[in-house]
């Protein structure tokens, strides 16, 4: 949602508001500086060992407020979060037009993700426009008879992604500035990048996928970066199991800048993220998703992306795999981007304003490739 924010503020025509709910407040100061960004409303709900239904309540108390003084003629909101749904029905309340960021993704699965995929159906429920990232997602819509209009854009993260690319590209002190604060690699071994935070992981999922990368660190030509999510049930079986264990890096959240850089210079990336998915293969890194099912099909069609679940074998065999067969690396490795060609924003305002929209087509209809050999370092 940065790159839309940020270019909003800098259209003609169109007065933006922004309003931020406080979560994980440095991380989000982060992206708001990279992007140049002002929040005019902060509406401070997190609390801890929040319920989804206690932030859903606080979300409604205070999200309303801010709709009554303003008096939008629409909203936007990014993706499938409880603050998007819980923003979006408000604003349906009030008969105020919701415009969904990022919508048609779908599992058929309403545990996995979960809340997540209740989430973006009720949004797209009640949005009179849906800016669907890819076709297959506009498909999903149309085979709801949703009664907004849709839109295929590509999706707002790989605006955001060629951005912050093209600085680490043309700015050597910012690249150099941005290396000098992650964590001193190895370069003898080869860097497996983790993230994971999913809610349906929680309990058991994170203790396999913990006991898988204590056994990948036993190889000793992996090195492990994993920037560890700042919720207690991420933190407390993450640094339970690998805290102190060679080969492996545990480290604070990064900034954007950061994290795209890890990506740059990550062999494999081992993930349970939704947006990675996106960004990765449009890195041309081989992604492993510690999931089930994903919402995000297009990258498995392609085969960039190979769905691992939880299971400890089967995340210390694909990595391993990835790892040892060059051939089967080099083949998840090309540069795949069925998700965007940099101009979602643009389309998403043409959209606001009325004008006509070309919609977002993938080279081929599975992939535009735009990735400079130069950043594949």
């Amino acid at each position: 949602m940065a790159p839309l924010v940020s270019q909003l503020a800098h259209t003609d025509g169109i007065e933006s508001i922004v309003c931020t709910t406080g979560q994980h407040r440095s991380m989000l100061q982060q992206v708001m500086d990279l992007f140049d960004i002002k929040a005019d409303f902060d509406l401070g709900v997190m609390t801890a060992n929040q319920t989804l239904n206690g932030l859903s309540r606080l979300l409604l108390e205070r999200i309303d407020p801010v709709l009554d003084a303003v008096k939008p003629d629409r909203i936007l909101v990014h993706g499938d979060t409880t603050t998007a749904m819980i923003s979006a029905l408000a604003a349906f309340h009030r008969g105020i037009p919701v415009g969904h960021v990022e919508a048609g993704l779908r599992t058929g699965n309403m545990s996995q993700p979960w809340p997540e995929e209740m989430n973006r159906r009720v949004v797209d429920v009640v949005s009179d426009r849906m800016f669907a990232p890819t076709a297959q997602s506009k498909r999903n819509l149309l085979a709801e008879n949703l009664s907004g209009r849709i839109i295929t854009t590509g999706n707002t993260v790989i605006d955001a992604l060629q951005i912050v690319v093209g600085r680490l590209l043309n700015d050597e002190s910012m690249r150099r500035s941005v290396d000098a604060s992650l964590p001193k690699l190895d370069p003898d071994r080869k860097l497996l990048l983790v993230t994971g935070h999913r809610r349906e992981n929680f309990g058991d999922g994170f203790d396999a996928i913990c006991e898988a990368l204590a056994t990948l660190a036993l190889r000793g030509d992996i090195e492990i970066v994993y920037p560890v999510h700042l919720n207690p049930n991420v933190q407390g079986p993450v640094h339970a199991t690998l805290e102190g264990l060679p080969g492996i890096h545990l480290i604070e959240p990064v900034d954007y800048l950061g994290f795209v850089r890890l990506m740059q210079r990550a062999h494999v990336i081992l993930t349970d993220s939704g947006g990675v998915q996106e960004e990765a293969p449009s890195l041309g890194k081989p992604v492993l998703v510690m999931r089930e099912v994903t919402e995000r099909p297009e990258a498995l069609a392609a085969g960039a992306v190979r769905l691992v679940g939880t299971s400890k074998l089967q995340i210390v065999e694909a990595v391993t795999h990835l790892f040892e067969d060059p051939e089967l690396c080099q083949h998840y490795s090309q540069v795949r981007n069925p998700y965007g060609d940099g101009k979602a924003c643009d389309r998403i305002i043409a959209s606001l304003l009325q004008k006509d929209v070309k919609e977002f087509s993938p080279v081929g209809d599975t992939a535009v490739d735009w990735y400079p050999d130069a950043l594949v370092t």
